[in-house]
């Protein structure tokens, strides 16, 4: 019901449909079933990653010669929200930690670390991870606090990071570090593996997103080589701010789709529940709820793919992607919210979709710059 048909949509094609199938079945076979049991476990099997990989998921929009495949913005979106579709933000969120872990590689890495890191991060072989926030700081990138300094062919880093996505299982992360002094001039990013020496891993108990390790980093005099420096130095922030567009609008693909699972499981439990002799949906105060729940996924659906269109004419509309992140998070909210009500009890039993969505309200509000950094961004966008 809420699903744009081809008919109704000029921005998707043949070839944006068949992937779609290609992602509904393999979240229907491989996900969703276990997406209950994955969330109380605390983990996925690491075998998805290489599921993932055997139908193209991980390699897209990663140059061809590392193992990618060319992705439009609209096969972006198909792919954040089928795998939406098993409400399962967890095995989402780390599945795929690799697409804000990886791109800087492949944009600004030497071709040899290129060449040995992306072929087996997208084959789902390793598993890729970025490390930026720290526990005395999110957003502020350019305030960020963990600092390598220069040691003949190394760097060594001290410091510490948190709320990181894949940090107890990421083979390779992509770290924020201060090389110079104070200031976004002096952030660089360096490619630290999993098994550098000094480098130690804390699990972090989450609200949601259960399914996805999370994990403060600790950094104790990592001898991290010179030639994993991506970028040059200072480059950093330059290179995570790149990264920003990209993310918050896979956020907001990802929280639209939620937000419409909301709507359609609320709708196919109102039909089945009866009161007073009749099935909820047929209650006006019900009828108005999903209505009012639909309306929003539809505007937020199709504010996401005009920008993703602006996207892809070489536009670069930051304001608008910040205001399309806050959207997506209000609406994915306000259905969850409402998706809850209409279930009554059953919404606040675990192991159902609703539930595990509303849990997962918070974190994607937060995370990828918090609802009020985004007005802030947006504001001075606009010159305000």
């Amino acid at each position: 019901m809420l699903e744009r048909s081809r008919a109704q949509s000029p921005f998707y094609t043949e070839e944006h449909e068949a992937f779609r199938d290609v992602m509904r079945g393999f979240v229907s076979r491989e996900i969703e079933p276990y997406a209950s049991a994955w969330d109380e476990a605390g983990e996925f099997p690491r075998e998805l990653y290489a599921k993932a990989a055997g139908i193209g998921l991980l390699a897209l929009g990663f140059p061809e010669e590392c193992g990618g495949v060319p992705a439009d913005q609209f096969m972006k979106i198909v792919a954040s929200q089928e795998l939406a579709r098993a409400g399962a933000g967890g095995v989402s969120a780390s599945l795929m930690s690799h697409t804000i872990g990886s791109p800087p590689i492949a944009r600004a890495a030497r071709p040899d670390i290129k060449a040995r890191v992306l072929p087996e991060v997208l084959s789902g072989a390793k598993i890729s991870a970025l490390a930026i926030t720290e526990p005395g700081g999110g957003s502020d990138v350019a305030n960020l606090r963990t600092k390598a300094r220069r040691d003949g062919d190394h760097y060594v880093v001290n410091g510490e990071k948190t709320f990181i996505t894949s940090g107890m299982r990421a083979d390779y992360l992509t770290v924020a570090v201060r090389t110079g002094g104070e200031g976004a001039d002096g952030v660089s990013l360096l490619l630290t593996e999993g098994d550098t020496p000094g480098l130690s891993r804390t699990k972090l108990k989450k609200m949601g997103w259960w399914a996805s390790d999370t994990a403060t980093l600790h950094f104790d005099d990592c001898r991290v080589p010179a030639q994993n420096l991506i970028g040059e130095e200072g480059q950093g922030f330059k290179l995570i701010m790149q990264n920003f567009n990209s993310e918050r609008m896979g956020m907001a693909a990802s929280c639209t789709a939620y937000a419409r699972v909301c709507v359609e499981d609320a709708i196919a439990y109102a039909k089945e529940r009866h009161t007073f002799g009749k099935p909820i949906s047929q209650h006006q105060v019900i009828r108005h709820k999903l209505v009012d729940m639909a309306q929003r996924v539809a505007a937020s659906q199709a504010m996401l793919e005009m920008l993703a269109w602006r996207l892809g004419q070489g536009e670069s509309p930051v304001a608008e992607i910040c205001m399309m992140k806050n959207q997506a998070t209000q609406t994915m909210a306000f259905c969850a919210s409402e998706a809850v009500q209409i279930f009554g009890g059953a919404g606040y039993m675990r192991g159902i979709k609703v539930e595990r969505i509303y849990r997962e309200v918070k974190v994607n509000a937060i995370g990828g710059g918090t609802e009020e950094i985004m007005k802030d961004l947006a504001s001075r966008q606009m010159g305000l």
